[in-house]
């Protein structure tokens, strides 16, 4: 039974997979935050162990889409999540301004995907 690594692996695995990879990206950032400049062990553990991951997700997904798309969409998925994690989460700055940057964003990513094939 071939597995999401297996050479050859169909397009919508490797989108699934980048999603995956976005989100652990959102994780990482995240718990890098909580790690203090990685003085707290099980944050900084968490942070590293997701950054990994999420770059090995990514590494498989470009075995099937291109790189360029892959990237793109790999950081717009972290950089939306990661700044509404922020707002949310740790007050940060939330205006109709830096909403709509982030819709910019979102639109982009939802871009990409839609024109690739």
């Amino acid at each position: 039974m071939s597995g999401p690594a297996d050479a050859t692996m169909n397009v919508e695995w490797a989108w699934l997979l980048l999603i995956g990879a976005g989100l652990l990206e959102i994780v990482w950032a995240v718990a890098l935050k909580q790690a203090d400049g990685l003085t707290r062990f099980w944050p900084s553990v968490i942070g590293v162990t997701a950054m990994l991951a999420s770059g090995v997700l990514l590494t498989f997904t470009l075995r099937v889409l291109p790189v360029g798309t892959a990237y793109s969409i790999w950081v717009g998925i972290g950089a939306v999540g990661v700044a509404v994690a922020g707002m949310l989460a740790f007050d940060e700055g939330t205006s109709l301004a830096r909403i709509m940057c982030l819709a910019l964003i979102l639109s982009g990513v939802v871009g990409l995907r839609w024109l690739e094939t």
